[in-house]
């Protein structure tokens, strides 16, 4: 395991454009906690993010997560590169002539997209913890450590999105093709709700919506963690002044993360079956 974390770590050390994507990824985590210092001028009042209770424990900890995980296009583009790079280096070629199997190959890319999680999410996970207690109302433990969920589900979250990735890169060895396959597949799932919100509408079948897209890969992806601004006491007040529900269920379901692990696993056999099926 560690030989083929070692050469993945020789292809990426060498690679200009993915340490700048790296490094720029974990700079932007990190403008996270600017946040919390820059204060606006609203109408000569003065308005700071983290007065909000952004920042506040438990809720950071689904803030973070949320905000974070949308920069995961950043090392998305580094995990279709350096797939895609594979076959126009020829260096997978290479490799299997050195000896390297083809599942050694995958395993080698999938162990990369699983360090590549768990780093991101420590590194979220650290970060909260700083901000939780340099901005957070309430620091007891009890409530600090509660919903630590959206972490494992951030996790969870990254893998999937990144094995995706992987699978594209492998599927159809252009870096730009498979990012544009990428945003065309979230166009097709749009797409997939409207028609489900037709029928269900329509024929007044409740759930339907939800009930179908909740197993496609991408939304299942997204369900794991929901939107955290409705949460906010702010939010809520407004709503509350104008008699609008924007309450949401933002519970982490184990089932919405056995879909998303059924999703990883899917992804990772079929770029070992597409790699054994060609002739390289």
């Amino acid at each position: 395991m560690l030989r083929l974390l070692t050469i993945e770590y020789h292809k990426l050390k060498h690679s200009k454009t993915s340490r700048v994507l790296i490094i720029g990824y974990f700079i932007l985590l990190s403008a996270i906690a600017l946040l919390a210092s820059i204060k606006f001028n609203l109408f000569g009042a003065e308005f700071r993010l983290a007065d909000q209770g952004i920042f506040n424990f438990p809720y950071i900890w689904h803030f973070n997560t949320y905000v974070a995980a949308i920069l995961k296009f950043f090392l998305a583009v580094v995990i279709v590169s350096m797939t895609a790079n594979e076959y126009s280096n020829r260096t997978l070629k290479q490799n299997l002539i050195d000896g390297l199997s083809k599942k050694e190959f995958i395993l080698s890319k999938f162990l990369t997209v699983v360090v590549f999680s768990a780093v991101s999410t420590i590194f979220v996970a650290v970060l909260s913890l700083i901000l939780g207690f340099a901005f957070s109302d309430f620091t007891e433990a009890s409530i600090v450590f509660s919903d630590m969920e959206y972490l494992l589900a951030f996790f969870i979250k990254l893998v999937a999105f990144f094995s995706f990735c992987l699978f594209l890169g492998i599927l159809i060895k252009r870096s730009a093709f498979a990012l544009g396959f990428l945003l065309m597949w979230y166009f097709f799932e749009g797409v997939v709700q409207l028609v489900c919100l037709f029928f269900q509408e329509k024929y007044d079948m409740e759930g339907l919506r939800s009930n179908v897209t909740q197993f496609l890969p991408l939304e299942s992806m997204s369900n794991l963690i929901e939107q955290p601004i409705t949460r906010l006491n702010v939010v809520q007040s407004a709503a509350n002044q104008i008699q609008a529900d924007v309450l949401s269920d933002y519970t982490v379901y184990f089932h919405e993360i056995a879909i998303v692990s059924l999703w990883i696993f899917i992804f990772i056999y079929a770029s070992l079956a597409l790699l054994k099926k060609r002739d390289l």
